[in-house]
């Protein structure tokens, strides 16, 4: 069952994001160490406007197991997604100018989808392909009618997966000294709204 994402799944999508997190090779990973940086993210999934807050986000439920999460955000949002982070930090007293992000990731006038994870034991079941399915979910409640991200050139596999959901390359982005192509699709049905919204006139 995909599900919006709710304040007590923190700690469940924690580990899923930080797998993510590790792909990306981050310094915040080396500075916090893995298990501080599963109490940060837990801790500020509670906050709606960050990142990985619970109200940017779905998951995949499977006998009351989290198996998977899809989260993103519209990229007028970029600037303020992580100031929950820094807060969160600056309460535990590390006022220093520690971020987990120090590139933008989104292109402007789209919803950027920012992190899809699929448990490793429920892997090979179709969980991301219903996952990137349902992001339009998303989308639509924020009022955006694209949907962006970032695919790893090193990665085709998850390419692939793009390609056939219909989305098609429009950039490319540099990222924690990783390059990724940027890709892009219209929001499903979006095609269906407008059509309605002609014959109204």
């Amino acid at each position: 069952m995909i599900r919006f994402a709710k304040k007590e799944d923190g700690t469940a999508v924690a580990k899923l994001i930080l797998v993510i997190l590790k792909d990306m090779e981050l310094d915040f990973l080396d500075e916090f160490g893995e298990e501080k940086a599963l109490e940060v993210i837990a801790a500020c999934f509670e906050d709606p406007t960050y990142r990985f807050g619970y109200a940017r986000g779905l998951v995949e439920e499977i006998d009351g197991e989290i198996a998977g999460a899809v989260f993103g955000y519209p990229a007028n949002k970029e600037a303020i997604i992580d100031l929950p982070l820094e807060n969160y930090l600056r309460s535990q007293g590390i006022t220093e100018d520690v971020q987990m992000f120090i590139d933008p990731e989104a292109f402007p006038n789209e919803w950027y989808l920012d992190s899809i994870a699929v448990d490793e034991k429920f892997r090979g079941q179709g969980i991301g392909s219903k996952l990137l399915t349902a992001v339009d979910r998303l989308a639509t409640h924020e009022g955006e009618k694209v949907i962006g991200l970032n695919v790893d050139k090193a990665n085709p596999n998850a390419k692939r997966l793009y390609l056939r959901d219909g989305f098609k390359d429009v950039g490319e982005i540099m990222i924690s000294g990783h390059l990724y192509d940027h890709m892009q699709r219209e929001v499903k049905g979006f095609d269906r709204i407008k059509r309605h919204s002609s014959n109204d006139l």
